[in-house]
């Protein structure tokens, strides 16, 4: 008799990207790139992919063939591109095309999901800007820049004037979004992808003094999570997709008030949803956590799960690994990425005891 042997499937290996700082005091260069074991959680081979100056915000082309950097190139605010050679963890970067921002630095940066066009949030000159692409992703100019009305005032030094912090399209490219903290606001845009401009369309409303920082939308496309950095909540939105329209449903606290209390400061960084919809997730900066909530399916309204410690420290940015049985945190002034399990059941996180060397990282992309 024949024995037969099951052999396992191999383990895919993907290539994650890390944006960074590369203020004075730090020790990152630019880029850098890693392998990740989607089968183990393990982060090997981490090494300086591009060198540019603190391209804090990455994006990726749809086809996965460019990549795009909010980045300061050779001491001008801009948009990087970079052509995407190879992959499956082995991927490296060739500079493409590069385009001024021209009205300062960008603090995010995002790709419509037809792949026409690119936009880039500035916190600084409160302005969202748009910018064309050619057919191979290669960025073209600077097609239209639209200024950010004045702030709320709400916070005082916060919120004086506009500050853009996030871009992102609606699941159709019909609207650009743009939640600005010092508006309280998520500012949209109607979208038109083939001129590459943008027309004023309306608000998101978040509470006063809240300070919008990112956004998510869930895999249904009728809910939206805004994450509001200075008062450390996440508001819930009902999307009306023919009208482009958000109207807010629950504001929920990502920590409490007493546990605030015992921080010099605290901030919310970034927001991510789980691949299947059931849980979304919340950065704490300062107290240096990540907020786990479990999401109503019927109402997108979200419960808390628990508020894990990201074993680093100023976790300005977190993502899910392509399997969504991982997540790694960025810890900006640890310079680490510690990787955690992620119960599918319950979305809890389980620290692996794993955090790798990343200098000053800032954005995760896979």
């Amino acid at each position: 008799m024949t024995s037969v042997v099951s052999v396992p499937a191999a383990a895919e290996t993907v290539d994650v990207w890390f944006g960074t700082s590369t203020s004075r005091r730090g020790p990152s260069k630019g880029i850098y790139h890693g392998k990740f074991d989607t089968d183990s959680g393990k982060l090997t081979d981490v090494e300086l992919a591009a060198e540019v100056g603190s391209p804090g915000f990455l994006a990726k082309h749809p086809s996965g063939k460019m990549l795009y950097a909010a980045a300061s190139d050779d001491g001008t605010p801009a948009i990087v591109a970079y052509a995407i050679e190879g992959g499956g963890g082995e991927a490296t970067l060739v500079k493409d095309s590069s385009v001024p921002i021209g009205d300062g630095g960008a603090a995010h940066v995002s790709v419509s999901r037809d792949g026409k066009v690119v936009l880039s949030a500035q916190y600084g000159a409160g302005s969202t800007a748009c910018f064309s692409l050619d057919d191979s992703g290669s960025l073209v100019k600077r097609t239209d820049l639209q200024k950010h009305p004045v702030g709320s005032g709400v916070i005082p030094n916060r919120q004086d004037t506009a500050h853009a912090h996030w871009t992102g399209t609606s699941p159709d490219d019909r609207f650009a979004f743009v939640p600005d903290l010092g508006l309280d606001k998520v500012v949209i845009y109607k979208l038109d992808t083939s001129n590459a401009s943008l027309q004023p369309h309306g608000y998101g409303i978040c509470p006063p003094g809240s300070g919008p920082r990112h956004m998510k939308f869930h895999p249904n496309e009728k809910t939206i999570y805004v994450l509001n950095e200075l008062a450390l909540s996440v508001t819930v939105f009902d999307y009306d997709a023919q009208a482009g329209t958000m109207t807010p449903i629950q504001t929920i606290e990502t920590l409490s008030e007493a546990v605030k209390a015992k921080e010099v400061f605290n901030s919310s960084s970034e927001i991510r949803v789980h691949p299947n919809g059931k849980f979304v997730y919340a950065a704490n900066r300062g107290n240096d956590t990540i907020t786990v909530y479990s999401v109503d399916a019927s109402t997108g309204k979200l419960s808390l799960v628990e508020v894990e410690p990201i074993r680093g420290a100023w976790p300005r940015n977190f993502n899910l690994d392509p399997s969504g049985k991982w997540l790694l945190a960025a810890g900006q002034a640890s310079n680490t990425v510690a990787i955690f399990k992620i119960n599918q059941d319950t979305g809890e996180l389980q620290f692996t005891r794993d955090a790798v060397y990343v200098p000053s990282s800032i954005c995760v992309l896979f």
